[in-house]
Parts: structure tokens; sequence; C-alpha cells
């Protein structure tokens, strides 16, 4: 296999089994790639350039780690001209009068949830309006969100703690409210006799966002039909739920208390 600055991680990780641990051999800041929820978030977006600049290494850093695996260099690449080409034309033209800016990053640090505050700036943004969240991740779950609400959205990628986020609103659509929902003890218990005995259970509450979203989206690629994914969260996840509508999953939830929710989800049909 032929790389050069442009390659993206992944790509390299599928070329050979010993790739993940050249890689996290170059910097500490690889040690994430470890995780397999943050490398399949990260390794799909970043190539070579990109994950030297988040190191703080050059890119014959990779190149160094990587052909003895067998793979063969291309150093005449230009570097980053492939993402050069994705950045949208809305960042191209973007003015400061455009700009509402939002770091959520003391907001976390100081060990609350943004989410409300972020909800009301969001529908606050006018069409033509850019919203630019600075945080120290990249907001995938959001993300995905507000480009089903007209939003078109870019994310630069800093350095490993450094995330600029830009959501450019270009079409008027009915906004997603953020909700509340509860279900009754007997909707919660139906659904849960229902799934007895057929049910998988993970454990998100001490994951950092946004893999508490990702962790559950990719255990329900692999649910089997006629079982249940059983949630133990500590909030009601209200950017998962519309996902998990659009993807033909139903839910019920049953919050015990502050920082204490549990979720059940299971393919719509399944429950009357």
């Amino acid at each position: 296999m032929t790389i050069n600055a442009n390659t993206k991680i992944a790509a390299i990780l599928k070329g050979h089994p010993d790739a993940l641990e050249a890689i996290v051999a170059i910097s500490p800041k690889f040690e994430k790639l470890r995780n397999p929820m943050l490398r399949k978030l990260m390794a799909g977006r970043a190539s070579i350039a990109m994950a030297s600049k988040i190191a703080g290494c050059n890119v014959s850093a990779f190149f160094e780690k990587l052909k003895p695996l067998g793979f063969d260099i291309d150093e005449s690449t230009m570097i980053a001209t492939e993402e050069k080409k994705k950045i949208p034309d809305f960042m191209r033209d973007l003015q400061k009068e455009q700009l509402v800016v939002l770091d959520v990053r003391p907001i976390i640090g100081s060990g609350k949830d943004p989410l409300n505050i972020i909800t009301e700036k969001v529908k606050g943004i006018q069409i033509g309006q850019v919203l630019k969240i600075i945080n120290s991740f990249e907001p995938v779950p959001l993300m995905l969100l507000l480009e089903k609400q007209g939003f078109a959205v870019y994310a630069d990628l800093i350095d490993d703690n450094l995330v600029e986020t830009y959501f450019c609103k270009q079409s008027k659509v009915e906004s997603y409210q953020s909700t509340e929902e509860k279900h009754t003890a007997s909707e919660w218990g139906g659904a849960l006799n229902k799934f007895q005995n057929k049910l998988q259970v993970i454990d998100v509450k001490n994951l950092e966002m946004p893999l508490p979203m990702l962790t559950i989206l990719e255990a329900l690629e692999n649910l089997p039909e006629d079982q249940a994914l059983f949630v133990y969260h500590k909030r009601i996840p209200v950017f998962l739920l519309p996902e998990l509508t659009e993807r033909k999953f139903d839910y019920r939830i049953n919050e015990i208390s502050d920082g204490d929710v549990q979720l059940l989800i299971f393919k719509s049909r399944d429950v009357d």
C-alpha cells in the first residue's frame, strides 16, 4: 500500500495489523486510538498531515514508523490538499459579523452540562449566521442533529484538545426541541418485561462526551433483531433521541434521579 501525507489513518490501520502500535509509538497523544469508539471517530477523518499537526511532529515521523511495516511512501504529494478541498463555501466567505461564538470548555470544566446553553444559542441563530462552538472534542451528536435542521457543518481540528465547530444556518426548518420525555412506570415495565432475558447491557455514565452517544449507536449496529439495549446513563440523551427515531428504533426512559437514567432501546415494531 502506498501512503502519503493525505492518506487517512483509518486506511493505514486497515492496511496492517501492527500499524496501530506504530502510530501510538509516535506520540502519547495517539493513545486515544486504542479506544475503539475514538478510533472510529478520529481515524476516518484524520489524514497523516492532520495527525502530525495534532502530535506536533513532521509527517516524516509517520513514514519512518510505517515504512518497516511494508508501506510504500510517496513524499511528493502536496500536504493536506484533500482537506483544503473539503472546506465548505460558507467557511471561505465567512465574515466576522456572521459569527456567534460559544466557548463551552469552561462550562464542561466546571462539571456542568452545556446542553441548555447550546440549545438556547441554536434557537437564536438566524439564516446566514454561523454558530462557532469552541470545545475540546468534535461534538458529533450535535453535528448530526443540526445537519438535519438545515445547518451546514464544519469542524476544524486545531490540536488534540481544541476543536472549533461551525454551524451555518442555511434554511428554515422546524427545530428540534430539547425533550425531557419520561415514560410511565407501566410503559417502562411493560417494555422491560417484553425483553426479559433478551437484553444487552452497557454503561456509559462515566464516558466523556461524545462517547456515550457513539457507544450506544455502535452497540445498536450489532444488536440482534429480537433483543433490546439496556443503557445506564447519567442524563436523558436528547441529541440521541431523534437519531434513534430516524434509524427506526423506539425507546423507553426511566429517570430514577438526577444523574441516574436508564434507557431501553429496541426496534420500533418490537413493542406495541
